[in-house]
Order: structure tokens, then C-alpha cells, then sequence
């Protein structure tokens, strides 16, 4: 009977220590999230991390960068990689399914994806790849203290009262070719055949090309620009912190694209990273992310504010289906073509 006892208790303390130790284990997983720096970064962490820690336990440690440092990394890490959640964009998004270094996100793992508008969970075949955290656009952004009526039209960026003073995208920045195949629907050109629009954007006198958001950033501060492209988070960003510029979507409409959730292939802590992109798509996320960097939600049902509601990537009275969106795979295709053709046609202008 002793025996029995202590073979009882020995069980019962067995399972024990395998509950602990798997509960320890947990607890102290770790999960490397790809993310964007700035005030990107700074919206990730309130509206999606932190929270996720706190009802988890599982820190989540940032690996800041942009879209295509994080691919960078990815592909340099295929074998064996350290980040097990990456954020790209639209267009870097395609690129890293190709390159095959993201993973099927699993709908029984990550049952919020039916949460999610169709549009914003992309397939290739019967891999879904990547998920939509939310949308921005390139619009109109212009100095309130030199233009004193809002621009309404892209061809407003010609008016010969804002020569010297304008900005656009480079094809080195992720908006800069889509931006050309964006203004072929503005000017009425086939897009087939972009000359027209080269020939276009070889007569406008800019301040700038920029190759980065930030170096937009900096040229609307400094009143480098006064009327010229910029996406709408860093706009409003810069507006809240009292810039005097505004944010407009013109009559032709914006070019849009999203921040995209991606499970990498290969992850480590594969089940930990699917939860974390499960939390991600909940209404209480997207709405933090909409009022915090005014993205577009990409999560079915989301109400904020009628002041956020504005600064949305899509302007007043808008939606989602308001936004010009692109095939990306046909876009890359046609990257180093574009690129090329900017480089002789477009810049060597200035």
C-alpha cells in the first residue's frame, strides 16, 4: 500500500513538474518582430505588442528597419532565422513570398483572419502569405502659410507659382514606382506605354526626389517643399505636432498600399508568432492603429471618431474602396524597366 502511495505521488508530481516546465517555457519565450522604426514603431508597440505581452507573457523584441532591410535580413537568414514576425509592405510583401522566406498563415492558428476584409489577406495559390494591419495612401500634402486654397487636382503640382518648392517620390523610395504608374491613371496615359508621363515629370521643377518618408518629412518642415506627395501618417504626424501643412486627397484620388503581418518561415517560436498575428487582427487593434497612425483599418466593423475618421488614408467620406490599389506583381516586374527610365528621362532633367 506504501509503495502504491509513493508511486501515486510520484506521478502526481511528475505531471506537475511537466505543467510547470511547460508553463515556464512559455513564459519565458521571446519572439523577434520586423518592424518599422519612428512613430511606426512607437504605434506597434502600444497597439500590438505590449498588449500581447501582458496577456501572454511572451516578450516581443522589435528589430526595427524598413521593408526592404527587413527582406534583406530574411533572405541573409533563410537557413536559420532570428526574426520569427516580420511587417512589410505591399510590394516587398510579394517579393518575400517569392523569395520564399514567409510562411502560410494557417486560418485554425490564426482564426482573427476572418476578421479581416478579403482584399487584405493575400494568396498565392493555397499559401496565404501575408495579412493587412492596415492601410495608407500617398496624397497631397501642401505649406498652409504659402497656399491658402487646398490644391485639388496632381496637376496642381505643375502651377507655376510652386516651382522650386515641390516634392516627389524617387523610384528609390517603395512609393516611387507605383507613383509613376499612379500618375499614367491622373494624366490619362496607358500605362502600357509610360512616356507620356516621363516626358510629364521631366517638366516639373522640384525642390526635390525624395528617397525616403523622412526626407519628405524633413523638406515640409523645413519649407524646403511647400505642395508635393507625402503618405498620409507622416503628414498628419507632422500636423499634430503643428507643421503648418495639410493633407489632401485629390479628385483623381491616392495611391494606397498597406503594412503587412508575415509569419517567417522557419521561426522557432512558430506557434508564439502565430498568436501574435491572431492578436493583431482584432477591432480593439485596428482601432488603436487608426488613431494612432491613422491607418486604414483592414478589420471588418472598426468605428473611430468622426477627427480621426479624416486623417484616414482615404480622406472625408471615404473607404477602403475609394483607394487605388495595384497589382504589386505586375508593378515589380516592371521595376527595373521604370527605374531605368526615371534615371534618363525624368532626373537627369533637374
Amino acid at each position: 500500500m506504501v509503495s502504491e502511495t509513493h508511486s501515486i505521488i510520484k506521478t502526481v508530481l511528475f505531471f506537475a513538474g511537466s505543467v510547470f516546465a511547460l508553463s515556464a517555457s512559455a513564459q519565458s519565450t521571446k519572439l523577434t518582430v520586423a518592424m518599422y522604426g519612428g512613430n511606426w514603431g512607437d504605434a506597434f508597440r502600444s497597439c500590438v505588442a505590449e498588449p500581447f505581452t501582458k496577456a501572454t507573457g511572451i516578450a516581443v523584441i522589435p528589430e526595427m528597419g524598413t521593408s526592404t532591410t527587413t527582406l534583406a535580413k530574411l533572405q541573409q537568414q533563410k537557413s536559420a532565422p532570428s526574426i520569427d514576425v516580420a511587417w512589410m509592405d505591399g510590394g516587398i510583401s510579394e517579393l518575400a513570398n517569392q523569395a520564399g522566406v514567409v510562411d502560410n498563415l494557417d486560418p485554425v492558428a490564426i482564426p482573427n483572419l476572418k476578421n479581416v476584409i478579403p482584399k487584405a489577406v493575400y494568396r498565392s495559390g493555397n499559401t496565404t502569405y501575408a495579412v493587412g494591419s492596415g492601410y495608407y495612401s500617398l496624397g497631397l500634402t501642401y505649406s498652409t502659410k504659402t497656399i491658402k486654397q487646398a490644391p485639388t487636382s496632381w496637376q496642381d503640382l505643375w502651377k507655376p507659382e510652386y516651382a522650386g518648392a515641390v516634392a516627389v517620390p524617387s523610384p528609390t523610395n517603395s512609393s516611387g514606382v507605383p507613383f509613376v504608374v499612379f500618375m499614367a491613371r491622373v494624366l490619362g496615359v496607358n500605362p502600357a506605354n509610360l512616356a507620356p508621363v516621363y516626358n510629364k515629370l521631366g517638366t516639373l521643377d522640384t525642390a526635390l526626389f525624395f528617397d525616403s518618408s523622412g526626407a519628405a518629412t524633413n523638406a515640409f518642415q523645413s519649407g524646403e517643399a511647400v505642395i508635393g506627395a507625402h503618405f498620409n501618417v507622416g503628414a498628419w504626424d507632422l500636423i499634430d505636432k503643428g507643421v503648418p501643412i495639410a493633407f489632401v486627397v485629390p479628385k483623381e484620388g491616392v495611391w494606397a498600399t498597406d503594412a503587412r503581418l508575415h509569419l517567417v518561415k522557419g521561426s522557432r517560436n512558430k506557434v508564439a508568432a502565430e498568436k501574435f498575428i491572431n492578436s493583431a487582427l482584432t477591432p480593439e487593434v485596428a482601432t488603436c492603429l487608426a488613431t494612432k497612425l491613422y491607418l486604414g483599418p483592414a478589420v471588418q466593423g472598426v468605428k473611430v471618431s468622426s477627427d480621426v475618421a479624416r486623417k484616414l488614408p482615404w480622406g472625408v467620406n471615404g473607404s477602403v474602396d475609394s483607394l487605388s490599389l495595384f497589382d504589386w506583381n505586375a508593378i515589380n516586374a516592371r521595376r527595373a524597366e521604370i527605374t531605368d527610365a526615371w534615371n534618363r528621362q525624368v532626373a537627369h532633367k533637374r
